[in-house]
Parts: C-alpha cells; structure tokens; sequence
C-alpha cells in the first residue's frame, strides 16, 4: 500500500444535503481508490456514512486549509457530475467519490472509497513554499490543545520565513487567521490555567 499522505479537502454533505468542508489527509492504496482515516467523532464521518459519497478536492487556496481549523467552513461549493453532493468552486480537480468499505475502530476507522469521477477544472501552476508553510501551521493550530507552546512558536518561526519571502495576499490572509486562532487559544481561560 502506498503510505504517502495528500492534503486535501473533502466536501460531504448529509442526508439533508447540508455541505461540509474538511481538509483531510488521504492515501491512494491503488488505481481508483482512496483511503481515509478520520477521527471519531468527526462530521465528515458521520456523513459518508450517512449518504455513501464526497468529493475529494485538490485545492491550492491555503485558505481553505487555515479557514476550516480557524472556524470558517463556508466555501463556494458547486455540484458533483455523478454524484449527489457538491465540490468546491475553487478546486483545481475532484474526485467523486463511494463509499466501498468500512473498518471500524474506536478511534480511527478505515475507509475505502471508489473513485466514480475524476475531474480537471484549472491548470496546476507548481508549487508555492508559502502553500506548504499555510498548511503546515493549519496543522499545528489543529494541535493546539496538544503540543507545547515552545514547539508550536519555534516552528511558526521557520514558517513565517517561506511566508515572508513567497506568500501571496491569499497566504498572508490565511496565515493571520492562523496567527489569530493561536492568540485566543492562549487568551482563552482554560489555557491560562494550564499554563500556570
């Protein structure tokens, strides 16, 4: 199986067909395939397992990433051309996605889901090192609650560098709100009182 981990996002929706955004970490075990390990309890979860379906999207808006993990979940969607459900607007390519098979687990089950369509809407223009710098803090913010404070502000550090010398104003506007998700965690009471 290839272990390699892809950033993405996905979009479900549920039974009412209400959307939900998500960036997820995926695995292609093989042609046609993707695998997902969500945490429970997670929205995204209780969707497909609900409705059966998602889009996997292929975004270079780091917005989307920062914007989920700071609170801010509503994206342009569109529909899906197979599939019920919808996909965002600014996705460079989607999969549609079925749910095949489900491994449960207390606390990260296994899904395997089929690939119905798979969808180019804009070009790929390479690599940005402020995109992976946005994503990476995305990361760390949604760890806040776990990692120590000094680990958290070292790495900030190194990644503001990528952010200053390559960022665009999409990637500045992402990383203030990560800036800003990282000072209310620590205004936040529960935190002061972990920290004395």
């Amino acid at each position: 199986m290839n272990d390699v981990i892809h950033e993405t996002v996905l979009t479900t929706v549920d039974r009412h067909g209400r959307p939900h955004v998500a960036p997820m970490g995926v695995r292609y075990p093989a042609p046609g395939q993707v695998l997902l390990m969500p945490f429970k309890p997670s929205r995204t979860l209780e969707n497909l397992l609900e409705t059966r379906h998602a889009a996997l999207n292929i975004v270079t808006d780091t917005r989307v990433f920062a914007g989920c993990v700071t609170g801010r979940r509503t994206w342009a969607v569109v529909p899906m051309s197979e599939l019920p459900g919808v996909r965002l607007a600014c996705a460079l390519r989607h999969l549609e996605l079925h749910l095949g098979e489900v491994a449960d687990d207390p606390q990260r089950p296994v899904l395997r889901l089929g690939v119905r369509a798979d969808l180019t809407h804009a070009p790929f223009d390479g690599l940005n090192r402020a995109q992976a710098a946005v994503i990476e803090a995305a990361v760390l913010v949604s760890r806040l609650h776990l990692l120590p404070r000094a680990k958290v502000d070292a790495e900030m550090a190194y990644l503001r560098i990528a952010i200053d010398k390559t960022a665009s104003a999409a990637e500045h506007e992402a990383w203030g709100w990560l800036e800003e998700a990282i000072a209310r965690h620590r205004a936040a009471p529960s935190t002061q009182s972990q920290a004395a």
